[in-house]
């Protein structure tokens, strides 16, 4: 897509501290009050921090919200491997108050939207967890990524993703 770049100019706002990677085109940017700017590529969302700004990969936005002129982002971490699934944990929402959205919640929504391919809710004894199959932006291959809900074993669900991940490789077995 360096071809919406030829046509739309770059779009990234000046003094932006990041590093597209190549081939990364900018879809949207908002202002966000206070400094910094969020901003929509293919491969993540763009976000301020105290340290200058790092992209959030689509397949790791686990909610996000929009309401009051608040964007509030809520990003999920790889903590545990299983097989070839990943256990996920939710960090704290970090809220941005946005002037002009634009059409930034609006892409975040469908970006985050398109990274699912199928989701699958198991209940356990006690808790359960959602079973997630997503495309990683950037690449062709998609993870099984697995949020248990608190109180949820971990072990159980991590012996369970790995199966389902082996069972998703090899339909066959």
């Amino acid at each position: 897509m360096g071809w919406l770049r030829h046509l739309f100019g770059d779009r990234l706002p000046e003094g932006f501290p990041g590093t597209l990677d190549r081939g990364e085109d900018v879809l949207g940017v908002a202002t966000v009050s206070g400094g910094g700017h969020l901003i929509v590529t293919q491969l993540g969302l763009w976000i301020p921090t105290p340290d200058g700004t790092r992209r959030v990969g689509w397949h790791l936005v686990a909610k996000a919200a929009w309401a009051d002129s608040v964007f509030t982002l809520t990003e999920a971490e790889e903590t545990r491997k299983a097989g070839e699934a990943v256990l996920l944990a939710d960090l704290a929402p970090v809220r941005f108050t946005l002037d002009e959205p634009a059409r930034v919640p609006y892409l975040v929504r469908q970006r985050v939207d398109g990274s699912i391919r199928s989701r699958y809710r198991k209940e356990l004894m006690p808790g359960g967890a959602w079973f997630v199959w997503r495309k990683v932006p950037g690449t062709d291959t998609a993870v099984l990524q697995v949020r248990p809900d608190p109180g949820t074993d971990l072990d159980v669900v991590a012996a369970i993703a790995s199966e389902a991940s082996t069972k998703m490789a090899n339909p066959e077995l």
